[in-house]
């Protein structure tokens, strides 16, 4: 399989920080690949290590097949950007900034220039300063979609945005989403959810994690065991069994590579064993908890 992204411990100190520590990150070409962790965990330091607005410390990227430190123009005409906090010429209106990137991109395609602005309802004669802030991630989408790139990456677009926005700009995604790899970073976890292919969490400048959607929500469970009257717990706790915690006769733990089979025969004396399915916001939770208490799945 082709990756649209690669990494090899990639590295990135500021001074003692280690803000990056060994990324080896894999995005297939095609997927829609959320990118997540707490703040601060490196995400936007990652990204803008991959496309060489940084430079690594140790290590290498490639995007799209080409070391990141080679990217030309060329190549970042089939690369869209758009991060939280991008700045836009603010002193022009919505009709010139999109006239003057046209130029700028051989693949430029105007019919879809003309479909996105009526689906993002943008404002030709207004300046871009007196767009809202949604209003401003709508144009700054549509400039990065327009040329139809191979590689789209996002850092954290929906951040501080309400529903109705975020849900048009997914669509807007959704939409232009086929033969173009997605590469998102987000805090806006369900949405993330209900359309990406793949995740990844980054925890503390390490990749705790990379693989299909549906499979980390099939291994992950909420796994709650039920004594008649003392609780024991197993003479070896398994490394994959999450934050545990006891209230009177249940435990609780979070089951990473959830074993049925295993469970049973861990707690013999049980009366019941409950297991249920975990969204990707409470897989993330326990994931954090875990790292603030120095546990890894």
């Amino acid at each position: 399989m082709s990756m649209a992204i690669h990494t090899e411990r990639l590295t990135k100190r500021y001074g003692s920080t280690e803000a990056l520590r060994g990324l080896g990150l894999d995005v297939p070409e095609g997927s829609i690949y959320a990118f997540v962790g707490p703040n601060g965990a490196g995400k936007t330091t990652a990204i803008q290590t991959i496309l060489n607005l940084r430079q690594p410390t140790t290590g290498r990227a490639q995007v799209l097949g080409t070391d990141s430190r080679a990217l030309t123009h060329e190549n970042f005409q089939h690369i869209g950007y758009v991060s939280e906090n991008q700045r836009l010429p603010e002193w022009m209106t919505v009709k010139e900034f999109f006239e003057y990137l046209r130029p700028l991109y051989k693949t430029w395609d105007a019919e879809l220039h003309a479909e996105l602005h009526r689906q993002f309802d943008l404002p030709p004669g207004r300046k871009l300063k007196q767009l809202s802030r949604g209003m401003k991630m709508k144009a700054a989408l549509a400039s990065a979609l327009v040329f139809r790139p191979q590689l789209l990456i996002l850092d954290e677009p929906f951040t501080g945005l309400d529903p109705l926005v975020r849900d048009e700009l997914i669509q807007g995604l959704l939409d232009r989403a086929e033969g173009m790899t997605i590469f998102v970073s987000s805090h806006d976890l369900a949405e993330i959810e209900s359309f990406a292919s793949h995740v990844g969490y980054l925890e503390n400048g390490r990749l705790c994690l990379s693989e299909e959607m549906n499979v980390l929500t099939e291994r992950f469970r909420e796994v709650q065991v039920i004594f008649d009257g003392e609780v024991t717990r197993p003479a070896t706790w398994p490394k994959d069994w999450l934050s545990p915690e006891q209230s009177g006769s249940i435990l609780r733990f979070v089951d990473t590579r959830y074993n049925p089979a295993l469970c049973q025969a861990s707690f013999p004396a049980a009366r019941g064993i409950e297991a249920q399915p975990m969204n990707l916001r409470t897989i993330f939770v326990a994931l954090a908890r875990s790292g603030r208490e120095g546990v890894r799945s």
